[in-house]
């Protein structure tokens, strides 16, 4: 009953669709004066579906600046294991590294690969193409949720946070078991912590040793958000700016890994792990002690933001998706998530 309450009284951790329900009449509304109801797809015209869902992430790397993004192997579904290792060592990859669907979301799929054997079980189970990636291994994860209007120079950084993964400490006497039991959110995903762990349960994790029960920073995944917008300053909007002009990025989040924000504002050491399009979620609402309504403040004013730059967008010659087409690509893009989600 306690974790029943707990779950009621916390917005953060309600189902998406019941969290936007309230709100989804404005998106309607958008829907309704662009007379599209795909208006988002003109957002990010050099992304496939605006980035909502569906949009693999090759072809967001392809229009990044070389270097800023982790190395990447892509790898075909039903490749010969044999054929697809010897791809991967030739590309220069040791262990361990991290595998995930080209096109995914919410950390589906997404694994750090520390034996051969776990990349073998991963490869032939996977039906869909997928990325192996470096681990990046820099110390800080940060996400910025950044957008410019395509007649302005500059943009605005709305949202910036940095993520910890879903991870406990050992004490020298606890059990795996125990420790996620404890946890005030792991212990709110136990049968996904079975699943995962539960042939590690009986072990005492030793004092101090940090075990990181995801490696995927969302969320959705137990991660825990720290606000940084109070170290945002016109630096990092000049970074972000100009990588904007580069690739016609006007709405989205940036996944990133640094040293530090500070070398991220001077242009080094970082590595940028994804771009989300127009179906980024502002995910600086999370753990930030915003009211319900304060978070719905934020996502309104977000969803405004989408709807004028798409407007702009469509003016311009960037033409919304026609129903059948946004129809079509849709229901295949759910199919596809459907598929990997009984994968995971």
């Amino acid at each position: 009953m306690k974790k029943l309450y707990r779950l009621l009284t916390n917005w953060e951790q309600w189902n998406f669709f019941v969290l936007y329900l309230p709100i989804l009449p404005v998106w309607g509304w958008y829907c309704i004066k662009s007379r599209s109801l795909w208006f988002f797809t003109a957002s990010n015209p050099t992304i496939t579906f605006g980035g909502l869902e569906g949009e693999g992430k090759k072809e967001m790397y392809n229009q990044l600046p070389a270097g800023c993004y982790p190395k990447t192997q892509y790898i075909e579904p039903g490749t010969d294991p044999a054929i697809a290792l010897a791809a991967i060592r030739s590309a220069g990859f040791g262990l361990p590294f991290v595998v995930k669907p080209d096109v995914g979301m919410k950390g589906i799929l997404f694994r750090k690969i520390d034996r051969w054997q776990q990349w073998d079980h991963y490869h032939r189970q996977l039906p869909v193409t997928y990325l192996v990636q470096e681990l990046v291994d820099y110390p800080i994860e940060i996400s910025v949720f950044y957008y410019r209007f395509p007649d302005s120079e500059k943009g605005i950084i709305s949202g910036c946070i940095q993520k910890e993964l879903l991870q406990v400490t050992g004490n020298g006497h606890s059990s795996l078991q125990a420790l996620i039991a404890q946890h005030p959110r792991a212990s709110l995903r136990w049968q996904e912590m079975k699943q995962r762990h539960e042939d590690r349960f009986d072990w005492v994790v030793p004092n101090g040793e940090v075990y990181f029960l995801s490696y995927a920073g969302n969320h959705n995944r137990g991660a825990r958000f720290i606000d940084l917008m109070h170290e945002v300053d016109e630096t990092l909007h000049a970074f972000f700016d100009q990588l904007s002009r580069q690739t016609s990025f006007y709405y989205g989040r940036y996944d990133i890994k640094c040293v530090s924000l500070q070398s991220l504002k001077e242009g080094h050491s970082f590595s940028i792990l994804e771009f989300n399009g127009c179906g980024a979620e502002p995910n600086h609402i999370y753990d930030a002690g915003l009211s319900l309504w304060q978070a719905y403040g934020v996502l309104l004013h977000h969803w405004k933001v989408l709807y004028r730059i798409s407007a702009y967008n469509h003016c311009q010659g960037h033409r919304y998706w026609s129903f059948l087409r946004g129809w079509h690509f849709l229901r295949q893009a759910r199919q596809h998530f459907a598929l990997l989600e009984t994968i995971d």
